[in-house]
């Protein structure tokens, strides 16, 4: 007797591999109304196949997996869905599977029509080591010719990967929830410099964490965040290295945080990391979206922060940075015909990292326009005269590399700026 297919719904009902080229970067930013609206809330549980000889689970923060099947010839079949459209293809996925013997399964990852499969399976037995999955054991099917962006994607995968009692995790980044954030600045926060605080709550209640790196009455301030958008992982591990550098205990560290203060938001998009959101937050909005009309409580909170410090203080934003991830490392910087508080830092500090790393070329893609401010990179400008640019992470960066890149941008910046400062003699 042929085995019946087996499917369960985790859901309510709805409604780059090697690059030889440059990406030529996004489109100009679609100014988009950033006012509430409904998000599709995915169901968390565990469901299980053979008799409970197998185990799916979604149910944890950042987990993502909105339908499962069994197959005729046992292997699996997952659905990935959006939290709303429009949106990024950014499909974002992560889950658990078990059994009670070990073996292995098959997995094929499949997504709402017309997205396409984007991230590279990574895995974990804790949650907290990670490793991307063997390309022996990685299929694509349909991929695109185009060398980034959607036109290079797969249609659809299939992996195959080695199940036991203990859980494997298996996820699209590595996981970096609300509450990873939190234990990595708890640990920034032991360093009698560094203070940990809350700025507000985001839309479902969660705090957003910030931290003080330096004197909280300096006036001379940066302005770092992190994590508008869920997926971007890489871009969290390179602002992590930074902020690090910032904190450590270099002379020349030490020396920057005599003259200047850096306040970080790790985590500006809390619900829609837990959530495993693909882009948007729980008021199923783009927050990069939202600097100007400050329809959403995360980006109004950092926004009334920024102004507190610089009311308090009587002080200035020198510097802003958003840290984000896309198919290739960019930086998108504001045309030097902009001048801020502190005129040619940026292009500055880019030449000097290329300089570091005689075979890196940034790939620099400045805009001549800074209105309207629906983008952090233009509202720090824009509001505080902070020299700003958007900090773009490849998706497969390897993570030696980000490390290493967010430790030299920041010993470079943290020169050049206490040069400026020499220079001014202040």
């Amino acid at each position: 007797m042929r085995n019946m297919y087996v499917v369960v719904l985790f859901m309510s009902s709805f409604f780059c591999e090697g690059q030889t080229e440059k990406y030529k970067g996004q489109a100009p930013i679609a100014i988009v109304p950033t006012v509430s609206k409904p998000i599709q809330k995915q169901w968390k549980g565990v469901v299980t196949f053979n008799d409970g000889a197998v185990t799916f689970s979604n149910d944890f923060d950042g987990g993502r997996l909105n339908g499962i099947m069994q197959n005729e010839d046992g292997t699996y079949t997952a659905l990935i869905t959006s939290e709303n459209t429009p949106i990024n293809i950014s499909p974002w996925y992560a889950f658990k599977v078990w059994s009670t013997q070990r073996d292995s399964v098959s997995i094929t990852m499949t997504y709402q029509d017309p997205v396409k499969h984007r991230y590279y399976p990574k895995l974990s037995h804790d949650g907290r080591q990670w490793t991307s999955l063997d390309s022996l054991d990685y299929t694509a099917y349909e991929k695109g010719t185009a060398a980034f962006g959607g036109g290079s994607l797969p249609v659809r995968i299939r992996m195959k990967v080695a199940v036991g009692p203990e859980p494997l995790w298996i996820a699209g980044q590595e996981l970096q929830t609300s509450s990873h954030v939190a234990k990595w600045t708890q640990k920034m926060a032991q360093y009698a410099y560094v203070s940990r605080h809350t700025i507000g709550k985001s839309k479902e209640g969660r705090s957003m964490q910030a931290l003080t790196i330096g004197k909280p009455t300096s006036k001379r301030m940066l302005m770092v965040i992190s994590r508008q958008h869920p997926p971007e992982v890489t871009g969290y591990l390179a602002m992590q290295s930074f902020v690090e550098t910032i904190a450590g205990n270099s002379r020349l560290a030490k020396r920057f945080r005599k003259k200047f203060t850096t306040y970080v938001v790790p985590l500006m998009n809390p619900d829609g990391v837990d959530n495993g959101h693909w882009r948007h937050n729980a008021g199923g909005i783009d927050l990069n979206r939202d600097w100007a009309n400050f329809n959403q409580p995360e980006t109004t909170n950092v926004a009334s922060f920024m102004e507190e410090r610089a009311a308090k203080t009587q002080g200035t934003f020198y510097f802003g940075i958003d840290f984000h991830s896309t198919w290739d490392d960019i930086y998108y910087t504001l045309d030097p015909k902009f001048k801020g508080n502190m005129p040619g830092l940026v292009p500055e500090w880019l030449d000097e990292l290329k300089k570091a790393f005689p075979e890196y070329d940034p790939n620099i893609r400045p805009s001549d326009k800074v209105e309207p401010t629906a983008v952090s990179r233009n509202y720090f400008f824009k509001k505080h005269g902070a020299e700003a640019l958007v900090f773009e992470i490849g998706d497969n960066t390897p993570r030696a590399f980000i490390k290493e890149k967010g430790e030299m941008s920041a010993t470079i910046l943290m020169r050049s700026m206490l040069a400026r400062l020499k220079d001014k003699k202040q």
